[in-house]
């Protein structure tokens, strides 16, 4: 009997303390939650409500059947597009600076992604009016261009335009992604594989690329991401042709009062979003399933 009381004397203090720490966890947990309610939660439950309404309150599915047909579809496809481009050239760009950088000494390494990351801590409506400055036909591409046949060329109000100023705003996220994965990269795997007699082109395609490829999917699926919902720069830099879902949606609310549709849109851009984050998180955990397989 003494045995049994001093087996369960301390358990039940054990068990008061972890209620405790539960109480005081909900707790501190609290304002978190009703910060996301408030803020998160509610306003993209009110825009999914507000999109299914009819002008007399009644339920309908007009709208998203008008966002999805005529100029409204054009304008997704657009979207598409310019975000599709958009991640390709960030890419391009970014792997090649990246893979630059990521060979640098850390001193040097680091100054040069200060160099890359200051640009982007500057307002992008003032990078925006900068790039309109450089691409208009009197600016200094052009100026300097100006000994080529067909110039001054057309580089404002169209598509090229318009990939050149977001692809500018999007190439930060992209170098940093790839510097961060080119950093983890086990370099005496690349000096074994020269050492067994292997080629750059062979290390570069069957060692190096696919160590890399996740940081590459993830970067070029967040510049997709990110290209979707972009506004200030194709608002800017694009001619009518070049209206993306950002810009309608402005368009709708301000300009035609019409919340319903603009909701449908924003909606529409969320799903597309989400996809998008879910392909980042797949690709994330294929990544490091690979790099589990190689170190064991």
């Amino acid at each position: 009997m003494a045995a049994t009381l001093t087996a369960t004397a301390p358990a039940r203090p054990r068990k008061l303390l972890a209620s405790r720490k539960t109480r005081v966890g909900i707790l501190y947990a609290l304002p978190v939650v009703v910060y996301l309610l408030v803020l998160f939660v509610y306003p993209i439950f009110s825009t999914l409500l507000l999109s299914l309404k009819d002008a007399d309150g009644s339920f309908t599915l007009h709208w998203y059947a008008d966002a999805l047909t005529g100029v409204n579809l054009s304008v997704l496809f657009t979207t598409l597009r310019i975000s599709a481009e958009t991640a390709v050239l960030s890419l391009v760009f970014g792997f090649v600076l990246a893979q630059a950088i990521s060979r640098l000494k850390p001193l040097w390494a680091g100054l040069a992604m200060l160099v890359v990351v200051v640009p982007h801590f500057v307002s992008a409506l003032v990078r925006t009016y900068g790039w309109i400055i450089m691409l208009g036909d009197k600016g200094l591409v052009n100026e300097t261009l100006a000994w080529a046949p067909g110039a001054p060329y057309s580089l404002l109000y169209n598509e090229l335009g318009v990939v050149i100023g977001t692809t500018s705003m999007m190439l930060p996220y992209t170098v940093l992604l790839l510097y961060g994965v080119m950093r983890g990269v086990d370099r005496r795997l690349l000096a074994a594989a020269a050492s067994m007699g292997a080629g750059r082109v062979t290390i570069f395609r069957r060692i190096y690329l696919p160590l890399v490829s996740p940081g590459l999917a993830s970067a070029g699926l967040l510049s997709f991401i990110l290209s979707l919902g972009y506004y200030i720069t194709p608002a800017l830099m694009g001619g009518p042709n070049q209206t993306m879902i950002a810009t309608l949606i402005n368009q709708q609310v301000t300009k035609e009062n019409q919340w319903n549709g603009a909701a449908a849109q924003g909606v529409i851009l969320l799903v597309l979003t989400l996809a998008g984050l879910l392909l980042v998180k797949a690709v994330s955990s294929l990544g490091a399933s690979r790099k589990k397989r190689s170190a064991s």
